[in-house]
């Protein structure tokens, strides 16, 4: 895994000596993506420079150093990732004529697109970004992998040059970078807890999508998109047995597992003891040629620590089982470095316990599986059976609605009560009641109009074919899966050098789980049966088999703790107001929660987060057009 960077100077820099020197700082900024190495190249003529930071995990001589030339230099490329079949792509290649000087992936990508153009990526089977610049065609060539694992951000310029990199920091880190706030990014985040692809918070940079590709020639930019799970969706389903396809899928998640364990150094893995993480580590302890090594993180607070379930999955499939023990003081201090993690405002609190594993893990390996991709894809989420069985609810008339909320505002259940905003919200879409944070009128008046949620909204415009009950996953692989989950495992575990892989998230299985009919994946009370029955051919049920956790953190327990002074500060300051919004509506909430009217400790965290990155990051705030 590593860092990459670009600069394209318009037509007036061009050949100007500080564009190295500038090079340099974006992949400064992005050292911690990869501290083995940094190296940087400029045509001739400066009108192409790439940087590159390197986490040496495949081939590490200096014959895998970045930016890599092909060919005395005719292709030179930038890339951050890993192509898992790049083997087979060689053996290929070479029996096309082609000849190699390393034993990495990138000199294979530079290979495929110089024999398969653009395409090449259609071949690939990994997690990956990349800029690959094409000397003859003068062109530039920028993609990213199918599910969004890695990300890549790009700024055109206002002379018609432009600037990619992996992270926002990097291109921040030119000096000429406008730092106004995106007004449709700021409501995007408001309303989800990220800011969704193609917006990033600043109104001049955009996020690449994932499966999408972009050529840059003659200045202009072209996108296009490779790959599409949605059509994958609504594509006739498979007609398999539920044994053939436990079957089917077990082939194709060994082949995966495998896979992702080829490193030139140590590898492991994360082990929170629930059912994705457990089959991916059985599935290493039955491919590998070692025990595995497993890495959790214990909390002193039993409501959010799950050490004791991992180390009996760990006992009972022999591991090599390394546990870390976090406090309150090591949480807060990740607390303090989210904003300069993440670059934009980012609300998912679970970052948090997902920096902390990547830390503890870091000490012991270069590189470590996940199980991320098993809830989306196999009907993992509470969300997707309260959503299909409240339907009836969620599209009654708007006074029961608000009846049946007052009722479930009143339980004493966490889960019972969130639903009493779900049953406020108008939103006639029901599914994105459930992923919505702040909604319907507080939304209205802190910000204004939200814009729909780019992906969201051209999946659900083209989902109507599959049953209702099935759109969900399938919506949250467009848009939560990449913007949020995959977001903060990247960043997390990048702040810390190591480098992340999801078996569960092959396009292989992707494809193989989007084609599965509805009753393959869940009986309507359970979901991921196919996961399941892998898992307890592996590890016995009493292990695994328990109400779903997650990775949370005592949010209530801060606001109302070592977080109150700052929290105050940020709602009833300018900050809001400065930032273009309306505040009432986030004192309202804040004063309900001391009071104890209100459990909506999400609404809170994301204007906390987003305090913080303001104070960071110093923003230049945009006009918003609010409702009073």
């Amino acid at each position: 895994m590593c860092g990459i960077v670009g600069y394209l100077p318009g037509a007036r820099l061009q050949g100007d000596p500080g564009g190295r020197g500038l090079v340099s700082r974006m992949c400064g900024a992005l050292a911690h993506r990869g501290p083995d190495d940094a190296d940087l190249w400029t045509n001739e003529g400066g009108t192409t420079m790439l940087g590159h930071r390197r986490l040496s995990v495949l081939d590490l001589s200096p014959l895998g150093r970045n930016p890599m030339p092909w060919d005395g230099g005719r292709l030179r490329i930038t890339y951050n990732g890993e192509v898992y079949n790049y083997r087979e792509l060689r053996k290929e290649l070479e029996e096309d004529g082609c000849r190699f000087r390393s034993e990495t992936d990138t000199e294979v990508i530079l290979a495929a697109y110089d024999r398969w153009g653009p395409a090449c990526v259609e071949r690939f089977v990994g997690m990956f970004a990349f800029g690959l610049w094409d000397e003859p065609r003068k062109r530039l060539f920028l993609s990213r992998d199918r599910l969004g694992k890695k990300p890549l951000y790009y700024w055109r310029h206002p002379d018609g040059g432009l600037s990619f990199a992996s992270e926002l920091k990097a291109l921040v880190a030119d000096p000429t970078f406008p730092r106004t706030v995106d007004g449709d990014a700021l409501r995007l985040y408001l309303r989800y807890g990220y800011v969704p692809a193609p917006h990033s918070i600043y109104l001049a940079a955009r996020k690449l999508p994932p499966a999408h590709s972009a050529i840059y020639e003659a200045g202009r930019l072209t996108i296009s998109q490779y790959w599409d799970p949605v059509a994958i969706a609504l594509a006739n389903p498979s007609d398999m047995t539920g044994e053939e396809a436990d079957a089917q899928l077990e082939i194709l998640l060994k082949d995966a597992v495998e896979r992702r364990m080829i490193a030139d150094v140590p590898v492991g893995a994360f082990l929170s003891g629930g059912i994705d993480s457990s089959l991916v580590v059985a599935l290493m302890q039955e491919v590998g040629s070692r025990a595995a090594r497993t890495f959790t993180i214990r909390f002193d607070n039993p409501q959010f620590d799950e050490s004791k379930h991992a180390a009996a999955v760990a006992r009972h499939l022999g591991t090599e089982h390394h546990e870390e023990t976090c406090g309150v003081p090591e949480m807060l201090g990740v607390v303090e470095q989210l904003p300069g993690i993440f670059d934009e405002p980012f609300a998912d609190s679970s970052a948090v316990p997902t920096y902390l594993v990547s830390r503890a893990t870091r000490r012991h390996v270069t590189v470590a599986l996940s199980g991320d991709g098993g809830d989306e894809l196999f009907f993992g989420y509470p969300r997707y059976f309260f959503s299909s069985r409240a339907a009836w609810l969620l599209s009654a008339p708007r006074p029961l609605r608000r009846v049946a909320a007052r009722v479930a505002g009143a339980a004493p259940w966490r889960r019972v009560r969130r639903a009493a905003d779900v049953l406020r919200d108008d939103e006639p879409d029901h599914y994105a009641r459930f992923v919505a944070w702040w909604g319907g009128d507080d939304l209205a008046r802190m910000a204004g109009a939200t814009p729909d949620h780019p992906a969201y909204a051209s999946a659900l415009g083209r989902l109507g074919g599959l049953p209702s009950a099935g759109r969900p996953p399938v919506l949250d692989v467009v848009s939560y899966l990449p913007d949020d989950i995959l977001t903060k495992v990247d960043r997390a575990s990048m702040a810390v050098s190591l480098e992340t892989r999801s078996p569960l998230l092959d396009h292989r299985v992707a494809e193989f789980a989007l084609g599965l009919p509805l009753p393959l994946r869940t009986d309507g009370r359970t979901g991921k049966l196919p996961l399941r029955r892998l898992l307890e051919k592996r590890v016995p049920r009493h292990l695994i088999d328990r109400p779903k956790m997650g990775f949370g953190v005592p949010l209530a327990d801060w606001l109302r703790g070592p977080l109150r002074t700052r929290m105050a500060h940020y709602v009833d300051g300018p900050f809001l107001s400065e930032l273009g919004l309306e505040p009432a509506p986030a004192r309202a909430r804040w004063r309900e929660f001391l009071t104890g009217r209100s459990h909506r400790t999400d609404l809170l965290w994301s204007v906390f987060t987003l305090g913080a990155w303001v104070e960071h990051w110093k923003p230049e705030p945009v006009t918003m057009e609010v409702h009073a």
